[in-house]
């Protein structure tokens, strides 16, 4: 019994608002994370490495030992410790594009929402009170 209860529980939390918008931002967060790596990865570092003569971030790595001879990062891996600071340099790129985007999003949305509440007239009288008394019913036990 006290098990049924409890997926009863789990259940009502599972399907509250917040937890589906979580959920679903989450999904889209992650494919829009992968557009993202893939914009950076494809287009945008090699437009780099085209106007900087062949730079190519990915294979920039630091040895940590003498045993690391190899010219490429895979390869360098598999001899020994590397600090692959080109990958990090990528990754970092993504971030910064993915936190502008998300910022421009924001921006558009809060701008929307301020036209939006500007287009709402103001209450009447009548309405604030009522609004008032909805709210005071509502904290009431």
């Amino acid at each position: 019994m006290r098990l049924h209860a409890m997926l009863d529980e789990f259940k009502k939390f599972a399907l509250r608002g917040n937890v589906v918008d979580l959920a679903v931002g989450v999904i889209i967060g992650a494919a829009f994370g992968a557009i993202v790596t893939s914009a950076v990865g494809d287009i945008i570092m090699p437009l780099i490495g085209a106007v900087t003569g062949g730079l190519d971030f990915s294979n920039y790595f630091l040895p940590l030992s003498s045993k690391v001879t190899a010219t490429t990062l895979l390869e360098a891996k598999k001899q020994g410790a590397v600090i692959a600071y080109g990958s990090f340099l990528t990754v970092t790129l993504n971030f910064i594009i993915i936190s502008f985007v998300l910022f421009l999003i924001i921006r558009a949305i809060g701008r929307l929402m301020a036209k939006e509440a500007e287009k709402t007239p103001p209450l009447s009288k009548q309405e604030q009170l009522l609004t008032e008394i909805r709210d005071f019913l509502a904290k009431k036990p």
